[in-house]
């Protein structure tokens, strides 16, 4: 389970300014803000935009200036893999450390969507037990009951980061991760095709249609 919430796309006015001034060609812009007050992309400044991204990562740096912030809940063993992507991300994540016992511990709390029948039955029972060590460690505060709580924490634990980073780490993600076998990359990837122009952009890049 991968969910994405509050998604903002900043700066792609500047980067795209930017982006005309080796040629100082900004009097060929064409972009302005549309009736929902987000930054459209005149005809003129996504040719450029398209053409640069399919020149190379040297000719499209103006995309790394455009920046994407986004709430994503997912799995703990899902986020092993993100943190791959250390260079240009920013994460907050929600604490284990200090609020894993601050509410109950439900089946709701963990990505269950790919568990069999039986499985999901023992992990009901497992959960139970979990909010068994949470109660007790509540009521007594004993470090012994917290360990327990950490340590029997599985990897299908979800968690809520707020993460920010910026198209090009965007294009290395979709690249990289769009065939993966854990399902939350396909959704992860399905978002990141919903972002101002990154669909066409990533074509450019890719030098291929998307389906």
């Amino acid at each position: 389970m991968l969910k994405t919430e509050r998604v903002s796309v900043m700066n792609l006015e500047n980067a795209m300014r930017g982006a005309r001034n080796p040629m100082n060609s900004w009097a060929r812009s064409d972009s302005a803000r549309d009736e929902s007050g987000a930054w459209a992309l005149g005809p003129s400044d996504l040719d450029l935009a398209l053409r640069l991204c399919a020149s190379g990562s040297d000719h499209r740096k103006f995309i790394r200036q455009i920046f994407v912030s986004m709430d994503i809940t997912a799995p703990m063993y899902w986020w092993k893999e993100f943190d791959t992507y250390k260079v240009g991300t920013v994460a907050n994540s929600t604490s284990t450390m200090h609020k894993l016992h601050a509410r109950p511990i439900e089946l709701a709390d963990f990505s269950t969507d790919h568990m069999t029948p039986a499985s999901l039955t023992e992990f009901q029972r497992y959960v139970g037990y979990l909010e068994t060590v949470r109660r007790r460690y509540t009521a007594g505060k004993n470090k012994a009951d917290w360990y327990d709580l950490i340590q029997l924490l599985p990897a299908s634990y979800n968690q809520m980061r707020t993460v920010t980073f910026n198209y090009e780490v965007m294009a290395n993600i979709y690249f990289a991760r769009r065939d993966h076998k854990l399902d939350e990359w396909h959704t992860l990837c399905a978002a990141l095709l919903e972002l101002p122009y990154a669909r066409q952009m990533l074509e450019a890049i890719g030098g291929a249609a998307i389906e």
